[in-house]
């Protein structure tokens, strides 16, 4: 086991300064994991998800996306994330200076959470960035992706009509949505926390959560896969119990992608809710898993069990 720095910078995209945070093992870099959160969220909420892997030689690497957490500077911003074209773009943007420019460079992940899982999947099917960013990412990450609403909150087509206009006429219009805390984990502290937290505005804007319903609808749909050989590896895992988003979707979702992508896996969580890295003790289980995973795709699982 390695200990750990862990580092706040800011990096500057389009037109905008985002907030970032990475943790830096302090022995060799075995692997690095690019971090995608997901809506009303932020890098600082992830508890001891990214030290855990910082201490197995995974350097993590994440920011607030444009509209969230620490990277809204007023009140204007919040949820001012642009449409998918920019959120993808800012992705893209943070992921490239991180991409190996020699084969003895440390292999590089990418990973997403819920909205970020839904937004990392958009990234990894279009076809503009298979070759500048997809084939040259070692495997790819999805914990409790929005690829759909799961039943009991899936919107009529009406309401998903009459958002996607609102969002053409009144981009920036601003409206409230909060997922109730106690839906997204079984940790009494962290149900407390997500209520207390300053930096969940719960704030969308209609561009934004109309880009949000275009997603969903071409992950839910099929219409959104991954392309040719460029994904070399892919990794689902999902609570049955997820209020937030449809266990049963991200399930229908990979199986469509067996057929492209050579190596797979999809972890089925019993009984878990959404947040798979904050679901109580149980979290741990998740924690190597994931490490795990993203070893033993490195070259670096035999290497770590010599520390």
């Amino acid at each position: 086991m390695f200990t750990f720095t862990e580092k706040e910078e800011t990096f500057n995209v389009g037109d905008k300064s985002l907030y970032t945070k990475a943790w830096l093992p302090s022995g060799p870099t075995q692997a690095k994991l690019i971090f995608v959160h997901g809506f009303s969220d932020h890098v600082g909420r992830y508890y001891g998800f990214f030290p855990s892997l910082a201490e197995r030689g995974i350097a993590v690497y994440g920011f607030d996306q444009r509209g969230w957490g620490r990277s809204v500077t007023k009140p204007a911003e919040k949820g001012l994330t642009g449409p998918t074209s920019r959120v993808i773009a800012d992705i893209v943007a943070f992921i490239k200076p991180h991409l190996p420019a020699s084969p003895s460079d440390p292999p590089v992940f990418v990973m997403g959470h819920s909205m970020g899982g839904g937004e990392v999947l958009t990234l990894l099917s279009d076809p503009a960035y298979q070759d500048s960013v997809v084939r040259h990412v070692r495997g790819w990450i999805l914990e409790s992706p929005f690829v759909n609403f799961p039943p009991e909150e899936q919107p009529s087509w009406f309401k998903i009509f009459a958002g996607k206009l609102a969002g053409k006429v009144l981009p920036h219009h601003q409206l409230y949505h909060q997922i109730p805390p106690e839906n997204l984990s079984r940790d009494p502290e962290v149900v407390k926390s997500l209520a207390e937290d300053q930096l969940l505005h719960n704030t969308g804007t209609l561009e934004g959560l109309a880009g949000l319903l275009e997603r969903t609808t071409a992950l839910s749909s099929g219409k959104v896969r991954p392309h040719g050989k460029a994904v070399q590896s892919l990794w689902f895992g999902h609570g049955t119990l997820d209020k937030a988003t449809c266990f049963d979707a991200s399930k229908k979702y990979f199986e469509q992608c067996l057929d492209v992508v050579p190596d797979k896996q999809f972890k089925t969580y019993e009984g878990w809710f959404h947040q798979l890295h904050a679901d109580g003790p149980s979290s741990q289980e998740f924690y190597k898993d994931v490490g795990d995973w993203i070893l033993a795709r490195s070259g670096a699982d035999k290497s770590e069990a010599k520390l």
